[in-house]
C-alpha cells in the first residue's frame, strides 16, 4: 500500500506538467484562433490541441514514476499496464476548455488517484491562469498554494448569510432545459448563483470557502475526482455521483446525465435532489 502523501507528490508533479502546457496559451486570438479547436459532438463541447498535449504530459509524468498504475483520461480513455498495481489515475487535462478558448481564467488540470478499492487517495487541481494549486491527500487535509504560500482549507463559513450556490449546465439540450426549470427551486435559501464553467474549480472554491455549495448533474468522473476529494478533506459534506467505473465501461449517458455531484456545508446537504 502506497502512502497517500507519496501519491500526492506524484499527482502534484503530473498536474504541474499539464498546467505547464496550458500556460503556453498565447494571449492573442482570444476567440480561440490558433488553438486547433474541434467539437466532440455536442454544441459547446470543445477540445483543443492543448487538451491532448496536456493529457500526454500528465500521463508521461505518472508513467515515469508509477509504470504499473492504470490511467483513465478524458482524451485518451483507459490505459492498463501488463501488471497493474491496483491504483488508478483519473485525468482531466483541461477542465474548462471553453473558458480556455475564450481566454477566461477559470480552467485547470485535474489529477486524482484511487486505490484498488476505488477510494480516492490524492487529488490536485492546478489552475495556471489563477496562479493557484489546490491539493489534498486522504487524511491529510486540503491545501491551496498561491504566491509561494500554502493555506489549509476549511470549507465555507457555517451559518453565514448571503449564501452563494455554484452550478453548471449540460451540453445536452433536454438536460439543460430541465436544469433551467429546476434552478429556482434549487436556489431556495441561496442569495445568488455562479456558473464559472469548471467543475473542478467550483469544488475547490467550495473547499476554500468562496462558494457555500456546489451542485451539478451530468458530470464525468474526471470532472470531479480531484475536486471532490479536496472539498472532502477541507471538511465539506460531499456526495459523489454513483457511476459505473471507466474500467467497467463507464456509465450510460442516461445514468450520467441524471447523477448529481454536490458539496457544501452539512447544513446545506438537504438542498440537493437525491
Amino acid at each position: 500500500m502506497t502512502d497517500a502523501g507519496e501519491l500526492l507528490a506524484v499527482a502534484k508533479r503530473a498536474a504541474a506538467a499539464g498546467a505547464a502546457v496550458l500556460a503556453q496559451r498565447s494571449a492573442t486570438g482570444t476567440g480561440g484562433d490558433g488553438l486547433e479547436t474541434s467539437n466532440k459532438g455536442e454544441a459547446g463541447d470543445w477540445v483543443t490541441a492543448f487538451d491532448v498535449a496536456a493529457e500526454n504530459a500528465v500521463r508521461e509524468a505518472i508513467t515515469v514514476e508509477r509504470p504499473h498504475d492504470t490511467i483513465t483520461g478524458e482524451e485518451h480513455g483507459t490505459t492498463r499496464p501488463d501488471q497493474p498495481s491496483g491504483y488508478r489515475w483519473s485525468i482531466d487535462p483541461l477542465d474548462g476548455t471553453t473558458n480556455f478558448i475564450r481566454n477566461i481564467v477559470y480552467y485547470a488540470t485535474s489529477v486524482a488517484v484511487a486505490d484498488s478499492d476505488g477510494v480516492w487517495q490524492a487529488g490536485v487541481v492546478h489552475a495556471p491562469a489563477l496562479g493557484r494549486i489546490y491539493s489534498a491527500a486522504r487524511g491529510h487535509g486540503a491545501w491551496m498554494e498561491a504566491g509561494g504560500e500554502a493555506t489549509r482549507l476549511a470549507g465555507p463559513v457555517p451559518g453565514r448569510t448571503g449564501l452563494i450556490l455554484a452550478t453548471g449546465f449540460s451540453y445536452d439540450p433536454a438536460t439543460r432545459a430541465s436544469q433551467s426549470e429546476g434552478l429556482a427551486g434549487l436556489m431556495d435559501g441561496f442569495a445568488d448563483v455562479r456558473r464559472l464553467g469548471s467543475a473542478a474549480l467550483d469544488l475547490c472554491l467550495v473547499a476554500d470557502g468562496t462558494f457555500d455549495a456546489y451542485g451539478e448533474r451530468g458530470l464525468n468522473e474526471h470532472d470531479f475526482a480531484a475536486g471532490a476529494l479536496i472539498a472532502e478533506e477541507a471538511g465539506c459534506w460531499v456526495r459523489r455521483p454513483r457511476l459505473e467505473s471507466p474500467l467497467d465501461g463507464g456509465p450510460s449517458t442516461k445514468d450520467r446525465l441524471s447523477a448529481w455531484m454536490c458539496a457544501g456545508t452539512l447544513e446545506l446537504s438537504g438542498k440537493f435532489p437525491l
